[in-house]
């Protein structure tokens, strides 16, 4: 398989990133690695080559359900855009259908598409809350996001238990205390809080 112009670019800098830090890049356990480091960031980052609309693939379906719909812990990993290194954790999604509703595995897949990106946990939330508002027009949407992140555990404070929680409410969810609190109230009974 030919390698890209970028791939090999980045091997090269992998390379010169391993002699900076005093290693030798042709030695046996760091041979293969910028292709190996390559090859992973391509995967850390594939969202950038994801669209909207392909992940969604036409799975919005009308339907006269008005209540409450929640999804929680889906798992994520994203890539720090400061450092570079991963913040992970569980994202909580719920919305008010309006007449049209989503596939739930549909859900899953706006979260990855958006953490492999280079993130900031404030910023994923919100694009994941504003895609769901703008392709389904809810009556709601509320996004929370729970994540452990890297940087702040293996550097700086090195704070192990941190845990960053951030959110966004859209809507009922963010005009209407009930719609919010039945959520949260929801979420919170299920953490076992």
């Amino acid at each position: 398989m030919r390698k890209s112009g970028v791939t090999r670019n980045v091997e090269g800098s992998v390379r010169e990133l391993l002699r900076y830090m005093g290693e030798d890049p042709r030695r046996e356990g760091l041979e293969k690695t910028p292709a190996r480091v390559a090859k992973m960031y391509e995967f850390l980052t594939k969202g950038y080559h994801e669209e909207v609309e392909t992940v969604l693939n036409k799975a919005v379906f009308t339907e006269r359900y008005s209540e409450m719909v929640i999804v929680r812990d889906i798992n994520f990993f994203s890539l720090c855009e400061h450092h570079l290194v991963p913040f992970y954790g569980k994202c909580h999604i719920a919305y008010i259908p309006n007449g049209k509703i989503i596939g739930l595995s549909k859900l899953p897949r706006i979260v990855e598409m958006f953490a492999r990106r280079l993130q900031v946990q404030e910023r994923l939330t919100q694009q994941i809350a504003d895609t769901l508002y703008k392709h389904l027009k809810p009556l709601g949407v509320g996004v929370v996001m729970e994540a452990r992140h890297l940087c702040m555990m293996m550097r700086g404070v090195e704070k192990h238990d941190s845990i960053a929680t951030t959110s966004a409410m859209l809507g009922a969810f963010r005009n209407d205390v009930k719609t919010r609190s039945e959520f949260l109230t929801l979420l919170d009974r299920k953490m076992g809080n």
